[in-house]
This record gives C-alpha cells, structure tokens and sequence, in this order.
C-alpha cells in the first residue's frame, strides 16, 4: 500500500520535480490531505456533531471552534504521524518513540497556534469559524513543515 500510494505522489510530482523537492511535494500532498481532511472533520464536528454549541464541563466551558477543534485532532494526529513516517519524511534514522513524542511536541504547539488564532479570528475578527480555521491551517502549516522537516524526523548523525 506504501508503494503504491508514493509511486502516485510520485508520478504527479515529476511535472514539478525542477521546482520542488520529492520529500517537499510529498510533504504537499500528504499534509494537504491531512489538512483537508481537518476541515472537513472540523466542519462536521462544529456543524452537525456540536450543533455550532459548545461544551460544558464540570471545571470549564470549551466554545463550540475550539471543541470542533479538539474532535478533529483526534483524527489528523494519527494520521498526520503515520503518514509523515511512512510517506514523507522516511530517512530520518530517530527511534518511532522519539519521532512521535518529537511530532506530538510540534502538535501541541500547533494547538496553541490553532487555539490563538482561531479564537482570535472567530471572537475578534469575526471570521466564520471554518474561515478562521482554514486561513489558520494554511500559516500552521507552513510552520509545521519546517518543524517536522528538522526536527521531529531529522537524521541524526554519528559521531
């Protein structure tokens, strides 16, 4: 199945193969996916899951975009790990513990980014949620490229 799904991505890359890297388009492909797929779970879990209300819990009350938000990481992170693994980034040499406590260390940063700039766009700004929520996963992952590239799935050199 690995095969197959990369000898797609590759053959779709090679129009492009003078501009962008394999791993580059691969990380395109993949994370466009996994990010389309959050905004498509987002917006069933804030449309027809929570009824666009929030959460109350017994210690606080969780605003319907970012409870949508909570749902639709329990579905990109799995996904969004396993395919960066398998798919993308497969010669870094780290340890699969040490790339998944890595990568959930970048996840929880881009949580917080999700948790301020979709709570900024939506109360602040305005923004329809699922606006919001696209328009931050489009910067979100410019950073988190970067992030998994050199850091989560790095190859760690010998001495």
């Amino acid at each position: 199945m690995r095969l197959l799904i990369l000898n797609c991505i590759d053959f779709f890359h090679q129009p492009f193969s003078r501009w962008i890297p394999k791993a580059t388009f691969r990380y395109l492909v993949t994370g466009g996916s996994t990010a389309a797929t959050g905004v498509i779970v987002y917006f069933i879990a804030y449309n027809f899951v929570l009824l666009k209300q929030g959460w109350n819990t017994p210690f606080i009350y969780i605003s319907g975009p970012i409870a949508a938000l909570i749902l639709e990481l329990c579905i990109t992170f799995p996904l969004g790990f396993l395919l960066n693994k398998y798919l993308v980034f497969t010669q870094s040499n780290l340890k699969g513990r040490i790339q998944l406590l890595r990568y959930g260390t970048i996840v929880c940063i881009n949580i917080f980014l999700n948790y301020i700039l979709i709570k900024s766009m939506v109360e602040v700004l305005h923004f329809y949620p699922t606006i919001a929520k696209f328009s931050t996963t489009v910067l979100v992952t410019v950073f988190s490229y970067f992030s998994q590239k050199n850091f989560s799935f790095g190859v760690k050199t010998s001495k």
